[in-house]
């Protein structure tokens, strides 16, 4: 049994007529003749009673006609949903973040596509970054935006947007250059191991000629606002992301080093071999094209290079509301 069969049937026993049914279908009367003996062969029934020229339905094809309209009321349903979803209509995006984007840089872009799209429903889901991108491998999420790198064959990844690692603390930094030695020293609070936050950290750390392992690490935490909360409480030093620690610096609660760490990127991902939603298309190049709430600069920090010595050249910014010399807290 076809759509295009019930469609005939439906025709022909609206107007209890062969010929004028094929014509409003656009097709002969032979093709309606034909579509409706098919179905009867193959079912076995009679749909209608064959009376000269004239033709009524039997009571099988009374009762199959209520059928046929709310079959064909569906499939009509069903075409208008995939002409909906195609037009962004209606539809769910499910998306996967890490935790600093999920909770600080995407929100205000989200926003923003709702109301651009006010008939899509956005899922997001925030897990660490090797968790994110396990669940755009699985299919659990068509997008991923992640902070730190992942070596996937599966995944296509590529650059989003970006923010800045801050070294923050309870009490201002006193006048000491923030060198190797020093990091060395000091008690640290650390995100866990998977974490994007994490792993640039000791990314920078290498680049430092620091074994992050060799760090004095007084707690490791699963969450951003945990570690901000313990730094906050005098437990030790962190590098966390500008967009973490703002509030803090602009209430005193936190101090940032003189000095900051290089940009890090946040990466888009994509299954290489899964369907590609208009939905996902249309986020993503909305993310492109929206104006960044979340640019490092908003907080106030330049871009500074490690010296020769491993220590970093002042940050020009990081002189702003919780910074500046004074004794280490």
């Amino acid at each position: 049994m076809t759509l295009e069969q019930l469609r005939i049937f439906l025709a022909v026993a609206e107007r209890e007529h062969m010929t004028a049914g094929a014509r409003a279908l656009n097709i002969t009367q032979s093709a309606a003749s034909a579509a409706i003996a098919a179905l009867e062969d193959r079912h076995a029934v009679r749909l209608f009673h064959r009376v000269g020229r004239g033709i009524t339905l039997t009571e099988a094809g009374r009762l199959f006609l209520a059928e046929a309209r709310a079959v064909l009321a569906r499939a009509t349903a069903a075409e208008t949903a995939l002409d909906d979803l195609g037009a962004l209509r209606r539809g769910i995006l499910r998306v996967v973040a890490s935790q600093t984007i999920a909770a600080y840089w995407l929100p205000p872009l989200l926003a923003g596509f709702h109301r651009r799209y006010p008939a899509l429903s956005i899922a997001l889901t925030i897990r660490n970054t090797e968790q994110a991108a396990t669940h755009v491998r699985d299919g659990e999420a068509e997008i991923g935006i992640i902070e730190g790198e992942i070596d996937d064959p599966a995944l296509a990844r590529w650059p989003i947007g970006e923010d800045r690692l801050l070294l923050v603390q309870a009490g201002p930094f006193d006048g000491a250059p923030i060198d190797a030695q020093w990091l060395r020293r000091a008690r640290w609070i650390m995100r866990e191991e998977g974490s994007g936050t994490r792993s640039t950290l000791d990314q920078h750390l290498h680049r430092l000629g620091i074994a992050p392992d060799t760090l004095d690490v007084a707690l490791v935490l699963p969450s951003n606002e945990s570690v901000r909360t313990a730094v906050e409480a005098g437990a030790g030093i962190a590098a966390l992301s500008s967009l973490v620690v703002a509030p803090g610096l602009r209430a005193g609660t936190l101090h940032a080093a003189p000095c900051a760490f290089g940009p890090r990127t946040f990466f888009g991902l994509r299954h290489k071999e899964r369907y590609r939603s208009k939905a996902a298309d249309a986020l993503l190049a909305f993310i492109t094209s929206a104006e960044h709430p979340g640019r490092a600069s908003d907080v106030g920090t330049k871009k500074s290079r490690p010296r020769t010595d491993g220590s970093f050249l002042p940050d020009e910014a990081a002189s702003g509301p919780g910074a500046g010399p004074g004794p280490a807290g």
